[in-house]
């Protein structure tokens, strides 16, 4: 039996296919991943500003147990019309939940904020999230300033003249006789991202042509008695997915388990001003231990939103973690 070389990427789980779209001068996109028959799918929001679709279904003692494609898009709630057009590929394709009238493709998603880089009026629709499932593939999911990542920005406290270039970033890890689990992460937060030494990679700048990190909870600190609005326009959101034979309720302990890596690369997280949602999807493959996977996806997903900003490119005039070394 010939394995199949690890990508480190989303796509290593098998059948899983991963697809793109953007629009660099508006500097927005959206990413879109395709699931195999029978994926069993989670959620797990914690941030104070979500903006999602179909989340309330993935809960446990709700009617659908399985999810046929889940997208991550800019364009604040603008963005949530990506899904109409995710939806309208796979019923092209015959797939989606039998009703007696017609096949319903499943379809949850997230946005992030990313209308104040680039252009405002023009945001991720039907018809790029149409062209993400036309470009879906099991090659390495490219990372950086693409898709949901392309208007991503790291460190907002300030707004966006002293933020970082955020992105969209993949990692994943082999647990050994062919058990995967993986991590897809847009990176957009109002804190920073922390390298596993704890220094800083990407976050608020000290001035808006500085290199130097302030440290976002070191400037929250002088704002402890503020009482008025800081931040804003925030959101990691993300997937986790394995090839573990998972239940619904387990796949939700997953994506609850999975927030953890964000909370350890990203400070602080799970702000009023973020809506951190992490999806999990387990299509079926082999039996598992539900804690291994969500301890190995957190750890994918601290991965993942590190490689994220690693791999961002300027955008907007907004400089990356590359501009500042």
């Amino acid at each position: 039996m010939t394995t199949k070389p690890m990508n480190h990427t989303l796509t290593d789980v098998p059948g899983i296919r991963v697809g793109h779209a953007h629009d660099l001068d508006a500097v927005t996109g959206c990413t879109v991943v395709l699931c195999p028959p029978n994926t069993v799918g989670g959620v797990d929001q914690r941030g104070g500003a979500p903006g999602t679709r179909e989340t309330d279904l993935l809960a446990p003692m709700h009617l659908v147990h399985h999810v046929n494609a889940v997208f991550l898009s800019g364009g604040s709630a603008f963005g949530l019309a990506v899904g109409d057009g995710v939806m309208r590929y796979l019923e092209g394709k015959g797939v989606g939940n039998a009703t007696t009238v017609a096949r319903v493709p499943i379809v949850p998603g997230a946005i992030l904020f990313d209308l104040d880089l680039g252009r405002a009026d023009r945001r991720p629709d039907a018809e790029m999230g149409f062209a993400a499932c036309e470009a879906a593939s099991g090659e390495p999911v490219a990372q950086g300033s693409i898709g949901a990542g392309t208007g991503a920005k790291v460190g907002t406290l300030m707004g966006i003249a002293q933020a970082t270039k955020g992105g969209i970033g993949s990692a994943s890890v082999d647990l050994g006789d062919g058990l995967i689990v993986a991590a897809l992460v847009a990176v957009n937060p109002a804190g920073d991202v922390i390298d596993e030494d704890g220094s800083i990679l990407a976050g608020l700048r000290d001035a808006p042509d500085g290199k130097n990190f302030v440290g976002t909870m070191n400037l929250m600190r002088m704002m402890a008695r503020f009482t008025g609005g800081a931040g804003g326009g925030n959101t990691v959101i993300g997937v986790v997915a394995s090839n573990a034979k998972l239940d619904k309720e387990a796949t939700n302990k997953v994506a609850q388990m999975a927030q953890d890596g964000l909370a350890q690369a990203v400070r602080p997280a799970h702000t009023l001003f973020d809506g951190d949602t992490i999806f999990a999807l387990s299509t079926g493959e082999i039996e598992a231990n539900v804690s291994v996977i969500g301890a190995y996806g957190a750890l994918a997903t601290a991965q993942a939103i590190r490689n994220a900003v690693r791999a961002a490119t300027s955008l907007g005039g907004m400089p990356a973690l590359s501009d500042l070394k």
